[in-house]
């Protein structure tokens, strides 16, 4: 529901980071995919300093090179331009790596789960696999191998990714499953135009720092701040604003706020708390508390407050804005993830990012990730982990990232990304991005992210619940006068009913 990408749930394809802003293709349905289609701009990173001493020349084994099967599409990649990269990349590696021979197993995003799951259960998996998310991982849990003995023996360097961002890809005791590669860390759009017409001002540049209310008091930057400011920049027809007596909530012309609204996991960690479903004892349904109280933020929101749109606002045209209803140009605020930044400046260009808000005195900022990981059944495990490293820290990393807009997780890389954005120009010279953004925020929420648990955790049946939270989102946000603890009830009987049944 509402989200950008093409994925299915919580999987993740990224989208063109510059192409919408260089006037890109026509906005998509929410199920679409924004992935290029055409060549964008490229964001330049910087070249990968080597995590090892010279590596010797490979030579040619005796029973021949060894194939390697990389498998696209679970997630991001498939997309003509991309393609083209990603052959361009086997092409270049098979020259210099006589002792593999890369090959891509491309099926379609439409029947990539069903194809990948024919071939695990053939016996004879493929050996790599990716651009995919955490959930797309979690689709297949159990099915990946443990990377902690070959970046020992390649004496990969970890300390050039965030230790939290490594932490990510440990998994219920399987060891470590996969190395940083892209990463979109959430933060908080504002358009300042709003707030200045209101007389507010502006959200935190930082985390840790108050909010100036009017008339000079200082709170806390929480959801409940957020909830009364976002009130006062909704308007309707006649210049009212939420706060207003004279208030119409069937005629608003501006909302305040814009939740992440792609998935109920992520609306709960968003908002208040890094959680889970999947209780302790690995087959029990569990809601978090902080869940509840976000999922009720957001409900009375809409109904209540009217600071939030409903799904049938969500949906139309008149609000409808590169898939996020902020990216129309009325919406003062919204929580999203950095992959939004490229189509953002649909909604004007005096945008800017902030701080997101806390609850009870803490915040989370939920992260997705893209990688490459490699079957737990593998019959080659070593040629398997030298493309790998060739995809995540050697000359393909440059490609892969450009190809797939990826926000860089290795630390270095951060800072020259977010230069290269600022300098990039349209087809008429103009700067796409607006002067001065405030891109510092995005990674200083990487300390805030949901890491353990994330919030595209191991579910069972995982594409059954996906569908079950997707039923009882879209319910939520288009149905007023809903008693929510009976929903919630509903909701965990729904998904442990699932949870029961067969795979």
């Amino acid at each position: 529901m509402g989200t950008r990408l093409k994925r299915y749930g919580a999987i993740l394809a990224v989208p063109a980071l510059i192409l919408a802003a260089c006037g890109g293709s026509a906005t998509p349905t929410p199920s679409a995919s924004v992935a290029a289609q055409s060549e964008a701009p490229s964001v330049a990173i910087a070249s990968p300093t080597p995590s090892t001493g010279p590596t010797p020349v490979p030579t040619v084994p005796p029973g021949g090179p060894v194939t390697i099967k990389w498998f696209c599409c679970l997630g991001g990649g498939d997309d003509p331009s991309t393609l083209k990269v990603f052959s361009s990349i086997i092409s270049t590696f098979n020259s210099t790596h006589p002792n593999i021979k890369l090959v891509l197993d491309h099926v379609a995003y439409e029947g990539a789960r069903d194809a990948f799951a024919t071939e695990l259960a053939s016996g004879n998996p493929p050996d790599i696999v990716g651009p995919l998310g955490v959930g797309g991982a979690n689709a297949f849990a159990g099915q990946w191998l443990d990377l902690s003995p070959y970046i020992a023996k390649n004496n990969i360097d970890l300390s050039q990714f965030d230790p939290g961002v490594v932490n990510l890809y440990k998994s219920g005791g399987e060891g470590q499953l996969g190395l940083p590669f892209a990463i979109y860390p959430s933060e908080l759009y504002y358009q300042p135009d709003m707030f200045d017409e209101a007389k507010l001002n502006y959200p935190p540049a930082k985390y840790g720092d108050q909010y100036q209310m009017p008339y000079g008091s200082m709170a806390d930057w929480s959801y409940d701040t957020v909830r009364q400011v976002a009130m006062k920049l909704t308007v309707d027809n006649k210049g009212n604003d939420a706060t207003s007596p004279s208030f119409d909530p069937k005629h608003i012309v501006q909302y305040g706020f814009e939740p992440q609204r792609d998935d109920l996991r992520t609306m709960g960690a968003a908002f208040f708390s890094a959680g889970k479903f999947l209780a302790d004892d690995g087959k029990t349904v569990q809601i978090p508390d902080a869940w509840k109280a976000a999922w009720t933020w957001v409900y009375n929101g809409i109904w209540t407050d009217h600071f939030i749109e409903s799904n049938q606002v969500f949906q139309g045209q008149g609000f409808n804005g590169g898939g996020y209803t902020f990216n129309s140009g009325k919406v003062a605020m919204q929580e999203n993830y950095l992959w939004d930044v490229c189509c953002v400046t649909d909604a004007g260009g005096n945008w800017d990012l902030a701080a997101l808000p806390s609850y009870q005195g803490k915040v989370t900022a939920p992260i997705n990730a893209d990688t490459f990981r490699i079957t737990k059944n593998t019959k080659h495990p070593d040629e398997a982990f030298d493309v790998l490293q060739y995809f995540i820290l050697g000359d393909a990393r440059t490609k892969l990232l450009n190809s797939i807009s990826g926000f860089p997780a290795r630390t270095a890389d951060q800072a020259d990304y977010f230069t290269q954005l600022e300098q990039q120009k349209d087809d008429k010279g103009k700067f796409i991005y607006p002067p001065n953004v405030n891109w510092p925020v995005v990674t200083q929420a990487i300390q805030y992210a949901d890491i353990d648990p994330n919030s595209e955790n191991v579910m069972p049946n995982y594409n059954k619940s996906l569908d079950t939270l997707a039923k009882y989102l879209t319910k939520w946000t288009s149905t007023p006068n809903l008693n929510l603890d009976t929903e919630f009830t509903n909701l965990q009987n729904e998904l442990q009913t699932v949870w029961n049944s067969k795979q």
